[in-house]
């Protein structure tokens, strides 16, 4: 008799290589990444009491601080910019890509229930994280375009480039790479050194300094831009400010080799979370 032909559900492989990442079994599992976010959105708004008017709150007061204290304590130069406006770029641009690598930084230590019940693919989990993370940011940014739209109006010298149409996605799209790679990249290493959770910390607070944030990227030396824009979020940072204010101290030099070292951490997280993966439930 022809041997019939079957359809399985669910097919069992010997173990992959570290370095084969399933991108088909992610693909397939989109749906749970869609009811991740929506668990964790609803969940966030259901425990608060002014629910999304934190994601306004947030940036108004640590813009304020910023203002007070580096512009008009410290006088910082904001390049003819007003410093409100200034501040709040920059804190916008970095509250999503530092709120994506905290959150997801913790993806195997989080879930360790989870993960040890039933199997589904796990980076559906961080990715889920930043998709969520876009929400937040979606907000901020149009409370920072209220301002602009404010501050422009009110005859401020800013000139918006059309570059920013396209500035902007690519912009967004980088950090949530960024975000994400780096994010990863420590859920995989925290498994087995808990310390890095307290260096991540530490070292989140140092790499905002090292980020044009609350001062101009034209500050810095010449001679040391190049080594300075080495750090993929501060031409993210320049970009966004060439793009509203006409002004930065980027070049596209900078953006390509800020999506090099983007791309390769990003790579390297892949790697290393995959790899991970398979026996965490043994470390963590």
């Amino acid at each position: 008799m022809p041997k019939e032909t079957q359809n399985w559900d669910l097919v069992i492989r010997s173990q992959t290589a570290w370095w084969d990442v399933d991108f088909r079994g992610i693909w397939e599992y989109r749906d749970l990444i869609w009811l991740f976010v929506k668990r964790d959105f609803v969940t966030f708004y259901k425990q608060t009491i002014l629910g999304p008017l934190w994601y306004v709150i947030q940036p108004i007061f640590t813009t304020g601080v910023f203002t007070i204290i580096f512009s008009k304590v410290a006088q910082i130069s904001t390049d003819s910019v007003p410093p409100f406006l200034f501040y709040m770029a920059g804190n916008t641009m970095w509250s999503y890509f530092s709120a994506a690598l905290d959150k997801t930084s913790k993806t195997f230590t989080a879930n360790a229930g989870v993960f040890g019940k039933v199997y589904f693919p796990r980076m559906t989990v961080p990715i889920a994280t930043v998709i969520i993370g876009f929400v937040q940011f979606a907000i901020q940014l149009m409370l920072f375009l209220g301002f602009y739209a404010y501050f422009y109006y009110s005859g401020s010298d800013m000139n918006i480039s059309a570059s920013i149409i396209w500035l902007l996605p690519l912009a967004i799209l980088q950090m949530a790479f960024l975000g994400l790679g780096a994010g990863i990249l420590f859920s995989a290493l925290t498994t087995k050194y808990r310390d890095l959770v307290f260096a991540l910390t530490f070292g989140v607070q140092l790499w905002m300094y090292a980020t044009p944030i609350v001062y101009p990227a034209s500050i810095v030396p010449v001679n040391y831009l190049d080594y300075f824009m080495l750090n993929p979020m501060a031409p993210i940072v320049e970009m966004i400010r060439l793009g509203f204010f006409g002004q930065a101290s980027v070049t596209l030099q900078h953006i390509a080799v800020g999506w090099l070292v983007t791309l390769a951490i990003l790579a390297l997280g892949l790697l290393m979370f995959h790899r991970v993966e398979k026996n965490f439930m043994d470390t963590v």
